[in-house]
């Protein structure tokens, strides 16, 4: 087997489509206008996807391999969150089928894509492989992993640098732009019922993050830094302190900070917390560009929510991923190796029943 065939790719030329990434229950007798007509509750999954679509193939390192693609990615979610909205009535879901390789949707869209990607690669050369490097402000697309491994191999002359910034900025419309506009295009639709019949809309950015990255040879030991580290189970963030109250002026909550709170202990419920601290507010991530951009539309729209009884709320969820992958996966993944773990259905069964009973708490509450 091949280096290149060992890694999960989309075939060239693929272009999804809403009906690929939109998840909800019973689709045989209910159409999406009553799904989203019944849900209080999109949930998006930006970092999800983990195949690379073909047309990048050629720019990969050869060194690149089926864990640390994977380990570069939130993949975890995808299955979680794709069993608990085919099974819960009150949840749409919205799956990116694109790696962060390709663009990060949980990162401002870059005026210049081209331009920040360019900056990125010229950045991570200069820094050389394996060496942290700083990507702030050109972050949208990151040519290197969590641990600073190269996963882009950067052509050395300028038109194959040209051609590879070309196939990244083509490539994006076949999948995480189908994303990011079924994402926003679903919201506004919630948002006008909500704001016809009133009641809750919550937008959820779904994520998973390990609190270790990889070595050299694929054992993902590398303990993050304190201050980077999940707690046992997730860390729920709404841009605000501790328990959710207000920062800073400038950067109001997105999720009001009551709500917050009593999310977090429906969470430490339905998840069953051995402690309080295993279920966390704005630590270590205080939320990014996708509960931004909800809670600026949100409160642009305050006075017509008040108005028609309607609550909005935009909420980060960040699981840590030993958490969700279990003790035996995790474990596999703590020694050397090429491949990624096997997902227990089991295992997944239990971590959507946990999602839909922690959120049908919060309700009840």
């Amino acid at each position: 087997m091949s280096r290149m065939s060992a890694l999960d790719l989309i075939p060239a030329g693929r272009t999804f489509t809403p009906d690929d990434i939109v998840v909800y229950a019973d689709p045989r007798r209910r159409s999406l206008d009553e799904a989203l007509r019944d849900a209080d509750l999109l949930v998006s999954c930006p970092h999800a996807g983990a195949a690379i679509p073909a047309e990048l193939a050629d720019f990969l390192s050869p060194a690149l391999t089926r864990r640390l693609q994977y380990d570069f990615t939130d993949v975890a979610t995808a299955a979680i969150v794709r069993r608990w909205a085919s099974q819960d009535p009150r949840v749409v879901a919205v799956i990116n089928p694109h790696p962060r390789l390709v663009r990060d949707p949980n990162r401002a869209r870059p005026a210049d894509v081209a331009a920040d990607l360019t900056a990125a690669i010229e950045r991570v050369r200069a820094a050389g492989p394996w060496q942290k490097v700083d990507l702030s402000g050109a972050d949208a697309i990151r040519p290197v992993t969590f641990s600073f491994f190269p996963i882009i191999e950067v052509p050395d002359t300028e038109a194959g640098l040209h051609r590879l910034v070309d196939a990244f900025v083509e490539v994006a419309e076949r999948g995480l732009g189908v994303y990011e506009r079924t994402r926003d295009e679903l919201t506004e639709r919630m948002v006008a019922e909500r704001l016809r019949a009133g009641g809750r809309l919550t937008r959820l950015s779904f994520h998973d993050t390990m609190n270790t990255t990889t070595t050299k040879d694929g054992a993902v030991v590398v303990p993050r830094a304190e201050k980077d580290r999940l707690p046992r189970i997730v860390a729920l963030s709404n841009r605000g302190d501790a328990r959710g109250e207000e920062r800073d002026p400038a950067d109001p909550p997105t999720m009001a900070p009551a709500r917050l709170r009593a999310l977090a202990e429906a969470h430490r419920v339905g998840f069953e917390a051995a402690d309080p601290g295993d279920v966390a507010l704005n630590r270590p991530y205080l939320g990014s560009q996708e509960i931004l951009a909800a809670g600026a539309r949100f409160r642009a729209l305050a006075d017509q929510a008040a108005g028609a009884g309607a609550e909005f709320d935009a909420v980060q969820a960040e699981f840590l991923r030993e958490f969700l992958l279990g003790d035996e996966a995790t474990a596999q993944l703590h020694r050397p190796g090429t491949d990624w773990i096997t997902e227990d259905p089991a295992h997944v069964d239990r971590l959507a029943a946990a999602c839909r009973r922690s959120w049908d708490l919060y309700r009840a509450g």
